[in-house]
């Protein structure tokens, strides 16, 4: 593609012309499942050069290479396109076969089993609850031809098109409801960095999303692999499971895209198993997150639980599973809401009990407002522990707004190096105060126990607000109504004279 940069905004006008298109969230999970199926295609050339007798999962009718792809401009377009895309690709890739009037079938759907290699499986999974929304077939074509245009068999191309599909990412933040998926790369780029990435271990997220923590787990590991065990060892890294069925399907896509040709990725809900049925086999070295928070659960999820960490907060239901299925000797970096660290419900206090008590909760880092903007006004702070020792001491550090900034936007997001004070200070740490507020204080786990785990510490400092006598409350409120009325009689004042110049005109 000759101009690759311009790929997001080609589709995105094309697709403004389609009554089917109805704002930023289908516009981004039109291009998903088309994207899946053309880097798909790609991945299945590389396979089909591997390996010696490949055969794909995908029928040949439906093949990215067989009716997406146009030689010449022969292509199928308008209503034929749209006819075949809804009623064969779509139904055969859900797992339904074609048949003609008499019930033979045309085209088989596409059937996994446990013996189905997950490269494969991941088709069926993807297509699941997908959908094409767009409803005019020539601007369908349009969208595939652009798409088609990538050379993703170039390397440069494939990399560059890598950072394209961030960019696509980044945008879900701005798609409504969508921006759940979407942790700021800036902030996972953050924690893999601090985990230090070893090879030989395996990273999870148990509910993964777009999986920019496990891209950022790769971007770190990437850096310590040196030979080919290494190589096969790297591709085997990461684990990641995804509720969603739209999110599930651009982890799936990103994988691909980052050359993890065995992507380890489950759809499916990771608060539908018991807790205390997990064994060695379903734990692991790492685990990187953010939990959803504020969700809801069926009731029944919270039998899954011990009863005294059944809470009705998904987050906190999140923290549970990440306690159980972190191996001995473990590391985790974990995102949670204010209202865990500040939260004193039953709940609440027993994982936070567990956590301290089992888990080594050395750091934990509060960010500033805004880092989820626009989709959550939420704060948040990232919790680091092992599963070494009990927690003997927690540093907390508060990260303040870079100089310059009064909140993060889409126009000025977070950027990596806002953690450049963080990263020199967790290598060097001493207790920080700034205008008699801690910034930066080591707390005894004595201390914490002591609070009942109300860890809202090295919070952002806030304007006490000054409560007044009635007497000087009535008198300050008549003091800004004259003031108001004052105004309000001024510009109605500049409003008449003005008037009467024009009428005198």
């Amino acid at each position: 593609m000759s101009n690759i940069s311009g790929f997001v905004k080609r589709i995105r006008d094309i697709m403004r012309n389609d009554a089917g298109i109805n704002g930023d969230a289908q516009r981004i999970e039109q291009i998903a499942w088309m994207l899946f199926l053309k880097v798909y295609d790609s991945k299945e050339n590389d396979w089909e050069f591997d390996e010696e007798g490949y055969q794909s999962i995908i029928p040949e009718p439906c093949r990215w290479r067989n009716w997406a792809h146009e030689e010449s401009g022969k292509g199928m377009t308008g209503d034929a396109l749209l006819n075949f895309v809804n009623n064969t690709v779509f139904p055969v890739l859900k797992g339904n076969d074609i048949k003609d009037a008499i019930g033979n079938i045309l085209i088989a759907g596409v059937q996994v089993d446990p013996t189905t290699p997950p490269k494969k499986q991941i088709v069926k999974s993807t297509f699941e609850d997908a959908n094409n929304y767009m409803k005019d077939g020539v601007l369908l074509r349009q969208i595939i031809n652009v798409i088609d245009d990538l050379d993703l068999s170039d390397y440069e191309e494939s990399h560059a098109f890598g950072e394209i599909y961030e960019s696509i990412l980044r945008e879900l933040q701005s798609a409504g409801s969508a921006g759940e998926f979407y942790t700021p790369r800036p902030v996972t780029d953050f924690m893999a960095q601090m985990i230090q990435p070893k090879i030989g271990e395996r990273c999870a997220d148990f509910a993964c999303g777009t999986g920019g923590f496990l891209t950022s787990w790769l971007k770190e590991l990437d850096k310590v692999k040196k030979t080919t065990d290494d190589v096969e060892l790297y591709n085997q890294s990461i684990y990641g499971r995804e509720k969603k069925q739209f999110p599930y399907m651009l982890c799936v896509t990103n994988m691909l895209l980052h050359d993890i040709d065995m992507p380890k990725i489950e759809h499916g809900n990771s608060l539908l198993y018991n807790v205390l049925d997990y064994t060695d086999k379903d734990k692991f070295e790492v685990i990187l997150m953010n939990p959803p928070y504020g969700g809801s659960e069926k009731a029944d999820v919270k039998n899954h639980f011990p009863d005294d960490l059944a809470s009705s907060e998904t987050a906190d239901l999140f923290m549970s599973v990440i306690m159980y299925r972190l191996k001995d000797k473990g590391r985790a970096a974990v995102i949670l809401p204010d209202g865990f660290l500040f939260g004193t419900d039953n709940a609440k206090v027993a994982i936070k009990k567990k956590l301290f008590s089992e888990f080594n909760v050395h750091t934990i880092i509060r960010m500033p407002h805004s880092v989820f903007s626009p989709y959550t006004p939420i704060t948040t702070n990232i919790l680091f522990f092992e599963k070494t020792k009990p927690t003997e001491e927690t540093w907390f550090y508060r990260l303040d707004m870079p100089e310059g900034y009064k909140h993060f936007s889409k126009t000025k997001p977070m950027k990596l190096e806002h953690f450049a004070p963080a990263i020199e200070w967790w290598n060097n740490r001493e207790e920080i105060t700034v205008d008699d507020f801690p910034k930066a204080k080591k707390y005894s786990a004595e201390e914490i126990k002591t609070l009942n785990y109300n860890i809202d510490l090295c919070g952002y400092p806030h304007e006490e607000e000054e409560i007044l006598p009635p007497q000087d409350l009535i008198k300050q409120y008549r003091e800004k109504r004259a003031s108001l009325d004052a105004n309000i009689d001024r510009v109605l004042a500049e409003i008449m004279t003005l008037l009467g110049e024009n009428n005198e005109g």
